[in-house]
């Protein structure tokens, strides 16, 4: 198991829940929805968006910018939601509510976007290893399943082999 990759995707898990936390509840009503889980939103979201300044791939560039734009729609949440409390005479209205939670709602997107780019990554990269150890060593007959192994031994996902026993010479 890599740490890395662990830490990176409880990161933009976490961003994406925490951000889901914030979002639920009435769109108009305040009291559904607390700074301090907005806080917590942008600060998960700030370092799930440095954890992957590293990526240099193309999928790390889509990563990155859904990162990014989660950072944005969130701090323009929290600037608005400071103007009103701070600024505005009105303080936390229906309509500032809404437009705080709606602005957070765009972060969620953004957010969803990138755990589904995680989940088709690590889907991708389960494939290309059991593609890769099955052209290095062929599947026996008689073994109903197989399971790809990195060189360590680690089994890397399971695979049913009978699917493709009629194809193979």
């Amino acid at each position: 198991m890599n740490l890395e990759k662990v830490v990176f995707g409880l990161f933009v898990v976490l961003a994406a829940t925490l951000n889901f936390g914030f979002f639920i509840g009435e769109i108009d009503n305040p009291t559904h929805h607390h700074i301090y889980e907005l806080f917590a939103a942008i600060v998960v979201n700030l370092i799930a968006t440095i954890l992957k300044f590293g990526d240099r791939t193309q999928i790390g560039a889509v990563h990155l910018s859904t990162s990014l734009v989660a950072d944005l729609q969130l701090v323009a949440a929290a600037c608005v939601w400071a103007i009103a409390v701070h600024v505005s005479a009105g303080g936390m209205t229906a309509e500032v509510t809404t437009s705080v939670v709606s602005l957070s709602g765009g972060a969620l997107f953004a957010n969803v976007v990138s755990v589904i780019l995680l989940i088709a990554e690590t889907v991708m990269l389960c494939a290309a290893k059991w593609r890769h150890h099955e052209l290095q060593h062929r599947l026996p007959r008689a073994a109903p399943y197989a399971r790809t192994a990195d060189r360590s031994g680690r089994h890397l996902c399971r695979v049913d082999a009978r699917v493709d026993a009629d194809s193979r010479p």
